[in-house]
C-alpha cells in the first residue's frame, strides 16, 4: 500500500473519529486507527466496540488497495507539529511496516494486520427505519439536550437523549430525574412512528461531526443499533436498552404563576447569590410584584447574599428553592434574552421557557424545586 494524502485533512479527519477510541481497551487492536484503501478513496475507522465511527477522504493511490491497523497516538501528535504539505504512507503488505514520508524526512512504525479488527455492526434489514434530518437542526436537538444526562448505573437509560419521532414532529428528551428538557422540533417528521435511546458518549462524537459541516443526515436505526451518515462521517453504535421514562407525564399542565425576567440578569444574580449558597447549593427565590428577590445562606460559616432582580411578575407572593448548579445549567443552555419562569406552589417542577418561541421550535427545561 502507497498513497498520499494532504497532512492537515488527515490530522482533522484522525481528530474526529480518534474520539471513538477508548482510554483503555480490552481489544489491543482497538488501540489503532484502521486505514483501508479502495481505489482513490481512503477510509479510516476508530473504534470500542460499542461506538465505530469512520470518515472517508481523497488520496493519491500509487499502489493497489489494502487494509493495515495503524497506531494513531504517534501520528496524531507528529501530524500536529507538521506544517501543511502532502504525506506519503508506504505500508509493507506483509509485515504491516508503516514509513511515513515528508518534505523534510521520513519516520517509521509498526503496524497490524487489519483482519483482527472488529468489523462494524450491521442493522437488521427487516427492522430498519430511516429519517433524513438536517444538520443544524440534529445538532440544536444533541446540543440543548445533551446536559441533562444523567450519570445511573442502575437506570441506564436515563444516561442517554431520546429521540421520540412521530409524524407531526420529532422531540428530543433528556434527563436526570432532577431536571429535564423537552425540544420539540416541527420541521423534523417521518412518515412513521418510532424512538430510541442514544447514549451520551456517540451524542458526544455526533456534535463535533455535525458542527463540521451541513446537509442533511440520514439516520437508520433498528432495535440496537443506530447509523448515522454524513457527507464525509459515518458514526454506529450500539442504543440503550429499556424504556424511557414517561416524560410528558411528569410536565406541569397548569403553572398559573409566571415570572419573565433577563436571562443574563437571573443567570449572573444566581452565579454570585450560590457562592454564599451551603453544600447543598440551595439558591431561594421570593417572588413578589415586579421584582424577584434572590437569596442564599450557609449557616455553618455564618455567612449569606441576597440579591433584587427585575422581573415581570403579578400573581402572589412566593417563595420557591432551586439547586443553583442546575439551574445555572439550564440558563446556559438557554442562547434568548428573556426567560419564563413557570410555577404553582414550592413543592412542585418550575418550568423554564424562553420568552419568545422560533420558528419550527418548542423549547422546555423542567426543575425540580427543593425544600427551603
Amino acid at each position: 500500500m502507497r498513497f498520499i494524502v494532504s497532512s492537515g485533512e488527515l490530522l482533522s479527519r484522525l481528530q474526529a473519529v480518534g474520539r471513538a477510541i477508548a482510554s483503555k481497551s480490552a481489544l489491543p487492536i482497538l488501540d489503532n486507527f484502521l486505514f483501508a484503501i479502495d481505489g482513490n478513496t481512503l477510509t479510516i475507522t476508530a473504534s470500542d466496540t460499542e461506538v465505530t465511527m469512520q470518515t472517508t477522504l481523497a488520496i493519491t493511490n500509487e499502489g493497489t488497495g489494502g487494509r493495515a491497523a495503524i497506531m494513531g497516538g504517534k501520528l496524531v501528535e507528529f501530524l500536529k507539529k507538521l506544517p501543511e504539505q502532502p504525506v506519503t504512507f508506504t505500508i509493507n503488505d506483509e509485515t504491516y511496516a508503516v514509513e511515513i514520508s515528508t518534505a523534510s524526512g521520513k519516520n517509521n512504525q509498526a503496524g497490524l494486520s487489519a483482519d483482527e479488527y472488529p468489523a462494524k455492526p450491521a442493522l437488521n434489514p427487516d427492522e430498519v427505519s430511516t429519517i433524513y434530518i438536517d444538520a443544524e437542526a440534529l445538532l440544536a436537538g444533541i446540543g440543548k439536550a445533551s446536559f441533562a444526562t444523567g450519570n445511573d448505573e442502575l437506570r441506564p437509560v436515563m444516561n442517554g437523549i431520546f429521540f421520540d419521532i412521530e409524524p407531526e414532529c420529532t422531540t428530543f428528551v433528556a434527563t436526570d430525574s432532577h431536571k429535564l428538557v423537552r425540544y420539540i422540533r416541527s420541521d423534523i417528521k417521518a412518515d412513521f412512528e418510532s424512538s430510541f435511546i442514544l447514549n451520551k458518549k456517540p451524542a458526544a462524537l455526533l456534535r463535533t461531526v455535525l458542527a463540521k459541516g451541513d446537509g442533511l443526515v440520514r439516520i437508520e436505526f433498528d432495535r440496537k443499533n443506530v447509523v448515522f451518515t454524513t457527507p464525509n462521517y459515518e458514526l454506529v453504535c450500539r442504543l440503550l436498552n429499556g424504556n424511557y421514562p414517561q416524560y410528558k407525564s411528569v410536565i406541569p399542565t397548569s403553572n398559573p404563576f409566571r415570572v419573565t425576567v433577563n436571562r443574563t440578569d437571573i443567570l449572573n444574580s444566581i452565579g454570585r447569590v450560590s457562592l454564599f449558597a451551603d453544600g447543598s447549593s440551595l439558591v431561594k427565590f421570593e417572588l413578589l410584584s415586579n421584582s424577584m428577590i434572590v437569596s442564599a445562606q450557609d449557616l455553618d460559616l455564618s455567612c449569606s447574599a441576597s440579591e433584587t432582580v427585575a422581573c415581570q411578575y403579578n400573581g402572589d407572593d412566593m417563595s420557591i428553592g432551586f439547586k443553583a448548579t442546575f439551574f445555572v445549567d439550564i440558563l446556559s443552555n438557554m442562547d434568548c434574552t428573556d426567560v419564563v419562569i413557570e410555577v404553582s406552589d414550592p413543592s412542585r417542577p418550575g418550568l423554564i421557557l424562553p420568552a419568545e418561541k422560533r420558528e419550527n421550535e418548542d423549547e422546555l427545561m423542567l426543575l425540580m424545586p427543593m425544600k427551603i
